[in-house]
């Protein structure tokens, strides 16, 4: 099966030949197949393995990550040492009989990578509450401050976030969805952060760089965090920002986001017209992942996402402030 084959189908037949995709791959991590459900079916897809014994474990098949074998090996590497060494609970990685982070699976005419990892309990957080807030600003914080301190291991690398797209191909700034104002509303924006990330200062190093309610579990009044996928090489300031465009039009939460944090560390130092700007810039990365996408339910959003992400982007260049829900 073609890469085009697969985009043309419906998510239900997606979702059959991953996780035939995915079951395929859990015996080359030494683990048997008792059950396998699907959890999402998203950017990635990942399922949930029941062992025949009852071990529990998440597997997820990269089927548009753009993740390299050298990512994969830090994005684990990270997560292990985030596990021994902090309190912040994460999933701890799974290698293959052969000792590698992923195992390779062949479909069709293509390959896909998996990643096991332990499970994490409790429900996706989605929308975070105050007290959630808090937690994730904490857990932020405190992965800065392990980061500051953590080092790649040899052969291990993370993509460098020197730009608004964090490395991806510009599909944004050329779509058909655009029309001509919303081309020079999307050309405006990438000037600006551009340039903001040219001049942005701050220690650079390990970050999450996707902290927001999907990536979060909540169980017994603890925070976990999961999905490393994005993680990358940039400053904490952009990790904040990021976190803060989720809560955006919720201002008691997005300030105890931001208390959380400075409760663990002081907040990033950026002047506050360039943190908008990296808030900002997350819709830019959001709508250009749209773009590349061959998850059929996500390809089916990108018109009316394109046109939200023009209304919004237009707002923050005129008022200088970004909004999820912009008046007008």
């Amino acid at each position: 099966m073609t890469d085009d084959e697969y985009a043309a189908l419906d998510t239900d037949a997606q979702v059959a030949v991953l996780r035939d995709v995915a079951g395929r791959a859990v015996p080359l991590f030494g683990l048997d197949v008792g059950s396998l459900d699907l959890v999402l079916h998203g950017f990635n897809t990942t399922f949930a393995l029941v062992t025949p014994d009852g071990e529990r474990a998440a597997v997820r098949v990269n089927t548009n990550s753009l993740a390299r074998p050298e990512h994969i090996a830090a994005q684990h590497a990270w997560l292990h040492a985030v596990t021994t060494e902090t309190d912040v609970r994460v999933p701890d990685p799974y290698r293959t009989l052969d000792g590698e982070p992923f195992a390779t699976v062949r479909e069709g005419g293509g390959e896909h990578r998996v990643v096991v990892t332990s499970w994490l309990d409790g429900p996706d957080v989605e929308d975070c509450d105050t007290e959630q807030a808090v937690a994730l600003g904490r857990a932020m914080a405190a992965l800065h401050e392990h980061a500051e301190g953590w080092t790649l291991p040899r052969g291990a690398a993370l993509p460098s976030f020197t730009g608004p797209l964090l490395g991806d191909e510009d599909r944004l700034s050329d779509t058909s969805l655009l029309d001509t104002a919303g081309h020079d509303v999307v050309e405006e924006a990438m000037r600006r952060a551009r340039a903001v990330f040219e001049d942005l200062p701050g220690p650079r190093l390990v970050i999450h760089g996707d902290l927001h309610g999907g990536n979060l579990k909540w169980h017994q009044g603890r925070l976990a965090v999961f999905d490393v996928d994005d993680a990358g090489i940039g400053t904490p300031a952009l990790d904040l920002a990021v976190a803060t465009f989720y809560v955006r039009d919720a201002p008691s939460v997005e300030e105890a986001l931001r208390a959380g944090y400075a409760g663990r560390a002081p907040l990033p130092v950026v002047d506050a017209a360039a943190f908008e700007t990296l808030v900002a810039s997350r819709q830019l990365l959001l709508a250009n992942s749209l773009l590349t996408s061959s998850t059929a339910e996500l390809r089916a959003m990108a018109p009316e996402y394109v046109h939200r992400t023009v209304e919004r982007l237009r707002y923050w260049l005129d008022a200088g402030r970004f909004l999820l829900d912009p008046p007008g």
